[in-house]
Order: structure tokens, then sequence, then C-alpha cells
């Protein structure tokens, strides 16, 4: 772009230049794709847009985000709703629309979206200016940014920038970045925008990725984690043939559509990536290139663990445990209680919140619980962290009773109900209520739910003891077909020579989200007896315990 010194001229203005006047119906070829959008189509008719479409467009959220496969006609929807926007009163919402691409043909082929939709929705038959924006910097130099607009009865615009602005803090309205994650500096942009925000402006995000750390991903990161206000939407080139899109393909070619013919197209169009499967993933299927591999680095990990806290306590049993007769088991596991577990709690601060979380093993793998402090300073600090290997179900309700009944000011826990942890998962909810969460483990909760986790590690919000099998447990998440979770297939030997498959990492993400959820907070007195180990309550509390036990329910009034 052109610099120059235009002295006396306010920053921000809008030089009027000679309209290029053109029906929508005539625009170029070299103008826009959109203009290839048949003349008659009416974009709200029945089964037009797109299920996903439809959803986007849905969400008036003032901030969201969307990560895209390609050409799954996000940018089309958006067009739409931006006309909507534009063409509609202020007294019903209506406002100016600011669209800044990556590239100047992408704002050609936006405002060709929009120029049909003025027509076929709005009926409004409306000029495309060829405009300048002179963006007159702090220094005195201005850039000259060619844009092509849209104006409409309503008296607002839509505008759609050439290049990203240096300075747009002077734009009212909604404002639409497409291809983010190609934006040189997206971040600049976001905070740029920020400011519109105060007047009722929206902020939309739109990209396919460009690699696991760009700051694309970075903000979208960010919005799982509950940091930033983004609403995330991901919509994959597969979501958009579930959706549709290949009978749209035909419909505008003229051809008959049939499941096989769709099928042999997602084929030949995936095949073209050949063996890049991760450019194919990342452009196809929105997950981002470079995401299978660790998510958490040694360095981070360790700089999150402390020799401060206890050690971890692991209890094993050998196989012919479970044959003993009841009171055997019961009496070796209240040893055990007493003996270990009883001096960790004892030391708990009764002024200060405890969560847990647990991920369940019968054989195999290890049952391993992971129990947080809550700092006043918001610090999660792992308190106590138990492995039991080879333990019974009995015994491991009755040591699951043992702790949560001694923590104080229990404001919640959260544990795999998978398979067999489903038992003690209902265990737990019918001795402790609302505040236990039973979780499924599955895709969708670790793509909801793990970025926080990971990002606790960044920002250094928990504190882990300092164990060598803790350590690799964390090591082993993985990014795995975009989410993060420890690999199925994920084996190791830990320092007592059993074998483990991250046991202490899953455990530690329930706690975590243990913590972050929502509760009600009310003392009560518990008439359960608990006066015999193992009889439906686990092993008994003694009094000082016993009247310490306070429950935090979570949920909502």
């Amino acid at each position: 772009m052109a610099e120059a010194a235009l002295p006396g001229l306010p920053r921000g203005k809008w030089i009027d230049p000679p309209v290029m006047a053109l029906d929508p119906a005539e625009l170029p070829d070299n103008l826009l794709r959109g203009g290839d959008i048949p003349p008659d189509l009416d974009p709200l008719a029945e089964g037009v847009l797109m299920r996903h479409q439809a959803a986007w467009i849905a969400d008036e959220s003032t901030l969201k985000i969307c990560a895209k496969g390609r050409r799954t006609g996000i940018t089309f929807a958006e067009a739409l709703d931006c006309t909507l926007i534009a063409a509609a009163r202020r007294t019903a919402g209506g406002q100016n629309v600011f669209y800044i691409p990556d590239t100047k043909p992408k704002g050609r082929e936006f405002i060709g979206y929009a120029a049909h939709f003025a027509k076929t929705v709005s009926k409004e038959m409306l000029e495309i200016e060829d405009g300048v924006y002179f963006d007159i910097k702090e220094d005195g130099t201005t850039k000259a940014i060619s844009s092509y607009i849209i104006r409409f009865k309503s008296g607002f615009r839509i505008e759609a920038l050439s290049s990203r602005p240096e300075n747009i803090r002077g734009l009212q309205g909604t404002v639409v970045i497409d291809e983010a994650a190609f934006h040189r500096d997206v971040r600049g942009v976001v905070d740029a925008v920020g400011a519109l925000l105060i007047w009722g402006g929206k902020v939309r995000i739109i990209s396919s990725h460009n690699g696991i750390s760009s700051p694309f991903n970075e903000l979208i990161k960010e919005a799982e984690a509950g940091k930033n206000g983004f609403k995330v939407h991901t919509y994959s080139f597969g979501d958009a043939v579930a959706n549709g899109l290949y009978k749209r393909v035909c419909l505008i070619k003229g051809s008959e559509w049939s499941q096989e013919k769709q099928d042999a197209w997602e084929a030949e169009i995936r095949s073209a990536y050949g063996t890049r499967t991760a450019k194919m993933k990342q452009e196809l299927d929105a997950i981002p290139a470079e995401a299978e591999g660790s998510a958490l680095t040694r360095v981070l990990i360790e700089s999150c663990m402390s020799r401060d806290l206890p050690s971890v306590v692991r209890w094993d049993r050998p196989d012919e445990f479970k044959n003993l007769e009841d009171f055997e088991r019961e009496e070796q596991a209240q040893e055990f209680c007493e003996g270990i577990l009883k001096p960790l709690l004892d030391a708990l601060d009764p002024d200060r919140e405890h969560v847990f979380g647990e991920d369940f093993a019968r054989s195999g793998d290890k049952t391993a619980i992971v129990v947080f402090e809550v700092g006043a300073d918001l610090i999660r600090r792992a308190r106590m962290v138990v492995e039991l290997k080879n333990i019974p179900f009995d015994q491991q309700r009755d040591i699951l009773f043992y702790i949560g009944d001694g923590l104080p000011r229990l404001t919640g826990g959260a544990l795999d109900a998978r398979g067999n942890g489903q038992y003690l998962a209902e265990k737990a909810r019918q001795r402790w209520g609302e505040c236990i969460h039973e979780v499924m483990l599955s895709a969708k909760w670790y793509a909801m739910n793990m970025p926080a986790y990971i990002e606790a590690f960044t920002d250094k919000t928990l504190l882990l003891p300092f164990d060598a099998d803790i350590l690799a447990d964390h090591q082993a998440l993985a990014y795995v077909n975009g989410i993060i979770k420890v690999p199925d297939q994920h084996s190791t030997k830990g320092v007592d020579g059993y074998d483990r498959h991250g046991d202490t990492a899953p455990a530690g993400a329930l706690a975590w989200f243990a913590s972050t959820q929502e509760f009600i907070a009310y003392e009560y007195e518990t008439n359960r007896k608990t006066t015999t180990a193992g009889h439906n309550g686990g092993p008994p509390l003694d009094d000082d315990r016993r009247r310490n036990v306070n429950i935090y329910m979570r949920g909502s009034l």
C-alpha cells in the first residue's frame, strides 16, 4: 500500500472516490466467485442453508469464532447475516459491517455474496463503490487501503477492506475477520476492534487452521479454557458433506445426486492430499497441523511440581486378595485408611475447599485419586494422590468414602463413570449428592474440558507432587485427532514395575473439572451409621472428623 503524508486530514477518514456503480447481476467475473450464485437463489428458502450454516447465523453471541474446513459455506452464511444486519434499521439492530479478509479477492467474493443477498432478500438494487480508506498513523504518515462498499437504504453499509488497517479503532459496528489464521497480526486486529463492543458492536472471527501454534488457534484454546468471551464453533468438511454440501454442488451443476457419487466425490477430494494426512486434516477436518504430539512438555510439567506436597500413596494387593473373607479384606482396607490416609487427611487445612478426581481401574491399570486443595490464591494443590492396584470393588468404595468423608469443605468430585467405574461413581453420587459428577470420558468431554487443564500448567495455577510417574502420566497427554487425551494404546511401566495408562493425568483433569463447577454451599449433620467398616458406609469416622464433614453442593438454585 502506498504511504503518503496528508497533513490536516482527520484520522481514519473516508475519501469519497469516483463510484463504480454496478448492478449486482452484472458484476464482472473477475470480481468474485460469489457472483456465480444462481440469480434466483433465495438463501432464506427452506433447505437452502445447511444445518451448520443455520447454526452459525442463529448464534447471536457478541463474540464468536468459527474453525472451519475449506469451502464449508461459513463465509456465505456470514455474508447473509451481515446483509440482514446492514439492511435493518437501527431500531431493529442494524449497524455497519466491516469485513476484513486476508486477501483482496476474498473481499470481492464477500461483497458479491452480500450484493446478491441485498437483491434477493432485502429487495434493494444498490451500488458497489470502489473505495479508498486513508488510515492516518500517529507519525503523520498515511496508508491508502482499497475497499469495496455497499450502502443500504437503512443508512448502514458493508465495507470489505482489502487488507487489515493498522488502526481500526474508529470503526463502529460488526467486524468480521475472515481467514484470521493467515493474518499477519490477528491479535492486533482483535485488540483494535475491542472498543467497538462498548456501543453494541460484534466480532466474528472465521478461519481454517494454520498450525497448532497460530494466534488463531491460541485464541480458540483460550476461549475453550474460559479465558475470553468468544463462543467457539467448529465445522469440518465432513460436517458440510453430511449436511448436504454435495447435494448443493449437484444443484449448481445440474447433475443428479446419489450416495455413491457423494462418497466417491469426498474420497477424491481427500485423496488429492496423498500422504499429507496432517495437511488434509487441517484444511478439511479443522484440526490444526502439528496437532499430533505431546500436549505438555517435561519442563512445563516440572514447573508445576512442588517438593512440599506429600508423596504419592500407593497400595497394591496380590490376586488372591479378592478371594479372602469379607472381614479380612475390610480389616486390611481399614488398616490402610487409618495408618496411611488418616495422617494425610488430618493435616489438611480445615478452612480450605477440597475437590477430588478419580480415574477408575480394576485390573491391569491403576485407580488414581487426586485431591486438590483450592488455595486462597486459587492455585489447586494436590494434597493427596492415591493409587490403588488390584483392589476389589468393595474396598475401592470404602477407601474412596474414607477419603471423601475426611476432606474438609468438600466442594466437589468427578469420577470416570465408564464401564466398571460407573458403579463407584454412582455410589459416590448417592453418598455426597449433587457435588459429584459422573463423567463419561468421551471425545466431546475431552474437547470441552482438557484445554482448561492444559492451560492451568501454562498459568501455574496447579501444583502436583514431584513424582516420576505423575510426570510420565502427564507427558502422555497428546493431541489425538484434535483432542487432548492419553492415547488409547499408550502404556508405560511405573517405578513399581506395574503397567500404567497415564493414570494420574485423567484423575487430575477430573479434579480440575470438579473445582471449576458452580456450587451451593450448606452444612449438614449426617445420621448415617458408620460404626462398622464396610457396612454400606465404609470405614468409621471418629467423632472429631464426623463433625467436620461439610458438603458444598454444586449446581444452581
